[in-house]
């Protein structure tokens, strides 16, 4: 995998990890760094853990799949990356707890934001991309777009949030549809 696609990759998980620290930053009637490091801790730590985890389990099922492993990888991708978009467009209020960063609230944000990087692992997995540093990227991308979400959250407010998690979906669905034409043109 070649690092414009994998920054590109990154970038677009981190996406859902950026607007939910955009809106925590909003929330917070008084920003600490120990909730900006908390946050981001773990959306990075979830964000580098869940790939691996997808890839593992694509490990196991790779030579059954391995004649159309790049429908897969085009058809998850582009599931997450409409997922995104339609998340992003729906008008429904989120729920806000106190305070987002501490207890299982936390661990479920942490958990909600990396599902996407859950599939991409599993798709890195079927197409033969090996995890370890494409993790290691995804996790650190997510680490600091979750502090630059919080820090512009709690000065500008949530109005981008929506925006930035639509690019993130188109962004994904556009790797989705650059692995299949690679596969289908080699």
């Amino acid at each position: 995998m070649d690092a414009i696609t994998l920054l590109g990759l990154a970038l677009a998980l981190a996406m859902d990890a950026f607007a939910v620290a955009l809106g925590t930053g909003t929330v917070l009637s008084r920003l600490t760094g120990r909730h900006i490091f908390r946050l981001a801790f773990h959306f990075g730590l979830f964000q580098a853990l869940m790939p691996v985890i997808g890839w593992l389990a694509g490990q196991t099922v790779v030579r059954f799949v391995s004649a159309w492993d790049h429908w897969i990888a085009f058809a998850l991708l582009a599931l997450i990356g409409g997922r995104m978009i339609r998340e992003a467009l729906n008008d429904e209020e989120k729920p806000d707890d106190r305070d987002p960063t501490r207890g299982l609230s936390l661990v479920m944000l942490s958990i909600a934001t990396s599902i996407d990087a859950l599939a991409v692992g599993f798709s890195l997995s079927v197409i033969g991309v090996s995890i370890w540093f494409p993790a290691f990227i995804i996790g650190l991308v997510a680490g600091v777009l979750t502090v630059a979400g919080m820090l512009t959250g709690s000065r500008v407010g949530d109005r981008w949030g929506s925006r930035v998690e639509i690019l993130g979906g188109f962004v994904l669905i556009a790797i989705g549809v650059r692995i299949l034409c690679e596969h289908l043109l080699t």
